[in-house]
């Protein structure tokens, strides 16, 4: 039944509670699996209930919310759902600061996020919500878990880790940005803790290779994955100790530099930098110093580089030469053998530590006035200064070196990945147990399947000194499964983004209890069209691309990447700057809405710029954008009663006069370049199409037969067109101007051939290259009518004075040249 609205005013708020109360009366957006259908799932990644929207959310929301209704539109069946990223740190916080439960503050912030979505009016399937610290959620997660742990994809160590002294956890190396936590900002430091594991470097290989079939991402994106999985092919060599019958190895990617080495460099916590430091004070001291420095691999490069002499040598494998140990800060233990060759004059850290140390700078590959004292070479080149290797290019050294050191047993090829493997273990509470039980007797076990969920207490309330679960008997103290003797849980939890890497698969399968997922989920991934920022791309994309491949290996999922297509939008910005509290310069998208309606923030947000890039905030631009939905609602309300009186009696219009077909062939080109811009997401110049037909058709009339016919043809397609980006209005005028209930079900327009053809084609009119007339030629007109018509214009014969022309040239569609 039609919505009774004002026919003059134009009235947001009113207009667009009328529509979402239709949407969600009639589930306008409920997905079903329909095998009859092409499918297309869109989504948008899944938000932190902070409990506020900010115009980031508005922007991100948007674009999904456009391409998703663009393709049901197009006929598709249509999955786009919502949920939310719901356990981490920040709600731990925020529980501490304000002395309450996680549980309570998530739960709070989510409904009032909910509601804000709403009155956006996103077209989200709002039955496959779900929330990321739901027990039934989780739950998977763990029997995941307990399958990659007997499959030995999931596994315990002693490792060195990132520690957050603020967030008082361990961070991923992804985590860790200038040397700093990701969400406290806080200097990272070095602890040695026994932690949890998943094996993603076992599908290093994999997570490369098939970035080459993800040729509908951002090639930024495929290229920051790249470097960071970091794939190289190299030799590892064996460096004799001095006086020893054992060797140090190291791996190198060139080895056309080996006969410039003039030191090695070990980690601080190599074997034999511990087995020093027994020896030596000074070494003792240099590595627990290290302990405290920065860690991350990524920034290893900006932190100075310091190193102390291990007290031992090795021999050179080719000329024997000795060469000092260093024990240093800028060897990562977890990369390669914890071990390099240094050569200063070709590598600029190698070059920074021999500066500074006073060791030795042995240049080996040619470079013309260049000072080695102060800078490495880094290229490639002509080998010098290499015995038998002088002369030869890099790649031909590189080589005949490794041939030579493969022979007598001082060196293997080798295949290595910066990539490492991915730590889960968070010492904090707001977040899915880890399955794990530990006994006295029986040692680490995992959680038997049918004990699933380890439920989280959510009554706890942390107060920042260590995580509430190691202080919660009832939660940790437990039996063993084997022995049935007393056990403790495991009071680590896993890291947030394990939740996030697999939550666009459970969302097809929202409803089901008895496994992780279901058929439904083979049905709808891969996510067809993912947005999201750019900031993503290595941690949640990475670990969700791992995730799938392990879900598709367990028989659970049946492709190969979880995205097939991923839209990074840019940022919000305000004066320049992007928008924060921090900063005061947000604008609250609440106030936004109040004001000018939801409309009107979509408008601008995806008018203001293509999506890929920073969209600069401009109170003008609100105001424009509000101001065409008012004057295309008044345009629309002054020509109601016309089109309705129009197509109550079925009037048709066989053909348009010329004045009538100019303006039909221009509403129509436009609406052809506008779903050409539309299929490539480049809202801004769509929603410049629509300005631009409703600017076509101003002139037209309400009582002249063709202009209505016009008008109402035209407005069919507009309000189609604009219907993605500015649903509630475009609703409301479909049904006050007759044209049906739910526009959703109108399909999207097509431009009209016949429509395209242009009746008269205006020529211009040369003589000896100069314009001398214009003139109105019928579209399908012969060569010889069109020299006729421009040799008997008026114009023309005055500047032709009684000459026959010599030569007449053509140019179909466009000119006529004479040349006399």
């Amino acid at each position: 039944m039609k919505n009774p609205i004002l026919d003059h005013e134009f009235e947001p708020t009113r207009i667009e509670q009328d529509a979402q109360r239709y949407w969600q009366d009639n589930q306008c957006f409920a997905a079903k699996e329909d095998l009859s259908r092409e499918k297309f799932y869109c989504l948008s990644m899944l938000p932190y209930p902070s409990g506020e929207l900010h115009m980031g959310h508005v922007r991100n929301y948007t674009i999904g919310d456009v391409i998703a209704r663009y393709q049901m539109a197009k006929g598709r069946n249509v999955l786009h759902p919502m949920g939310w990223d719901a356990f981490g740190m920040p709600a731990e916080n925020a529980a501490i600061k304000r002395q309450l439960s996680p549980a309570d503050w998530t739960e709070k912030n989510i409904k009032a996020m909910r509601k804000q979505f709403q009155q956006l009016g996103f077209s989200f399937d709002w039955t496959r919500e779900i929330k990321t610290c739901d027990p039934e959620y989780y739950k998977w997660e763990q029997w995941l878990f307990l399958k990659l742990l007997s499959k030995g994809l999931a596994y315990k160590k002693d490792s060195w880790v990132n520690w957050d002294p603020v967030d008082q956890t361990v961070l991923a190396n992804e985590q860790v940005v200038d040397g700093k936590g990701w969400r406290s900002g806080a200097l990272v430091e070095k602890r040695l803790i026994s932690q949890w594991f998943l094996k993603i470097t076992a599908y290093a290989e994999e997570l490369l290779s098939s970035l080459d079939t993800l040729t509908e991402w951002p090639e930024q994106v495929r290229t920051m994955q790249r470097n960071w999985i970091g794939k190289s092919e190299g030799l590892e060599i064996q460096f004799p100790i001095h006086n020893r019958k054992s060797a140090i190895t190291v791996y190198t990617t060139r080895a056309d530099t080996l006969m410039g080495v003039s030191y090695i460099a070990i980690a601080n916590d190599h074997p034999l930098a511990k087995k020093a430091a027994e020896k030596d004070k000074d070494i003792a001291k240099f590595i627990k110093s290290c302990a405290k420095g920065q860690v991350a691999e990524a920034e290893m490069a900006t932190q100075k580089k310091t190193g102390v002499f291990a007290g031992f040598y090795v021999k050179h494998p080719i000329s024997n030469e000795k060469l000092p140990v260093w024990i240093t800060n800028f060897v990562l233990m977890e990369y390669g053998t914890g071990a390099v060759m240094c050569v200063p004059a070709h590598d600029e850290r190698d070059h920074e530590m021999a500066l500074k140390y006073e060791l030795p700078i042995n240049p080996v590959i040619e470079a013309k006035n260049w000072d080695y004292q102060k800078a490495a070479y880094t290229e490639a080149g002509k080998l010098i200064n290499s015995g038998d290797f002088d002369g030869l290019s890099s790649k031909q050294a590189i080589e005949k070196i490794a041939a030579n050191l493969i022979k007598n047993d001082l060196a293997t090829k080798k295949i290595n990945y910066r990539l490492r493997d991915w730590g889960i273990s968070r010492q904090r509470y707001w977040g899915t147990p880890i399955p794990v039980i530990y006994c006295k007797h029986c040692g680490a076990l995992p959680v038997p399947e049918e004990d699933l969920p380890v439920i989280l207490p959510t009554d706890l309330i942390p107060d920042g000194e260590g995580s509430p679960l190691a202080k919660a008997p009832d939660f940790y103290k437990t039996k063993c499964p084997k022995c049935g003797k007393a056990a403790k849980r495991e009071t680590d939890t896993m890291d947030t983004f394990v939740e996030s890497s697999w939550y666009y698969a459970r969302y097809c399968s929202y409803d089901q209890h008895k496994t992780m997922l279901d058929d439904r989920a083979r049905y709808w991934t891969p996510v067809d069209q993912y947005i999201g920022g750019i900031e993503h791309a290595v941690m949640h994309l990475l670990y969700a691309r791992f995730m799938h491949k392990l879900l598709r290996d367990e028989g659970i999922l049946n492709s190969d990447e979880p995205f097939k297509a991923l839209l990074t939008q840019g940022m919000v910005l305000k004066d320049g700057a992007k928008m924060s509290k921090s900063k005061g310069n947000t604008v609250s998208p609440q106030a936004l809405i109040k004001q000018f309606g939801a409309d009107t923030a979509r408008l601008f947000s995806m008018f203001a710029a293509p999506p890929e890039q920073s969209l600069e905030w401009s109170d003008s631009g609100v105001e424009g954008s509000h101001r065409f939905l008012k004057k295309l609602w008044q345009f629309c309300q002054n020509h109601k009663a016309a089109i309705l009186q129009f197509n109550q009696h079925k009037e048709k219009i066989d053909e348009f006069d010329n004045e009538h077909q100019k303006i039909r062939q221009e509403v129509h080109h436009t609406l052809k370049q506008a779903n050409f811009d539309i299929d490539r997401q480049q809202f801004n110049t769509v929603v410049s199409a629509a300005m631009k037909i409703l600017n076509a058709i101003s002139a037209l009339s309400n009582n002249n037969l063709q202009s209505v016919a016009l008008l109402d043809e035209s407005l069919r397609i507009l309000l189609r067109l604009l219907a993605p980006i500015t649903p509630h209005i475009c609703h409301a005028l479909w049904q006050e101007l007759g044209y049906g209930e739910n526009i959703i079900e109108a399909g999207w327009p097509k431009p009209n051939n016949k429509a395209l053809q242009t009746s008269q084609i205006e020529y211009i009119v040369q003589v000896n290259g100069k314009l001398r007339a214009k003139i109105n030629v019928a579209a399908e007109a012969e060569k010889s009518a069109i020299e006729a018509l421009a040799l008997t214009n008026e114009n023309v014969l005055k500047y032709l004075e009684g000459k026959n022309p010599k030569k007449v040239i053509v140019v179909p569609g466009k000119l006529v040249n004479i040349v006399v």
